[in-house]
């Protein structure tokens, strides 16, 4: 990790919500940003925002999300997350999220990543495929 990396440093990134983003448990004509593509929308900002303060080799896994879903944002809108880095404790970041669409905050929580030494982490996935490849012959 870079010295770059620290509690306060912020981004905010706007994320359009297409037809796949969205639910239908209003009906058809109703359709509103899903629970799921929230959550995935937090990991992609944080994960980008982060990408940048890392060193070759090294990158951040997702340990933890904690998101309440506070309003519906419509199908066609736009949602900005904004992301602050909370705490850095050794390679455990923890960042406060707020969700907004056009008209009012739609979402609060706290998203929680790794960062992982790559050529470890793919030894690790390549260790368990060779288990799971061994558990099927």
């Amino acid at each position: 990790m870079k010295d770059s990396l620290k509690p306060g440093l912020a981004v905010a990134r706007r994320f359009e919500i297409p037809r796949e983003s969205t639910i239908d448990v209003l009906g058809e004509d109703r359709r509103v940003y899903a629970t799921l593509a929230m959550v995935r929308d937090i990991e992609i900002a944080c994960l980008e925002m982060i990408a940048g303060h890392l060193d070759d080799g090294e990158a951040t896994v997702g340990m933890r999300v904690a998101v309440d879903h506070l309003g519906a944002s419509l199908e066609g809108s736009w949602v900005e997350i904004g992301a602050t880095i909370a705490e850095i404790d050794g390679r455990r970041i923890v960042l406060d999220v707020e969700v907004r669409d056009p008209v009012e905050v739609v979402g609060k929580g706290r998203h929680v990543r790794f960062v992982v030494d790559l050529a470890r982490q793919a030894g690790r996935v390549d260790a368990k495929r060779a288990q799971l490849a061994g558990e099927t012959a």
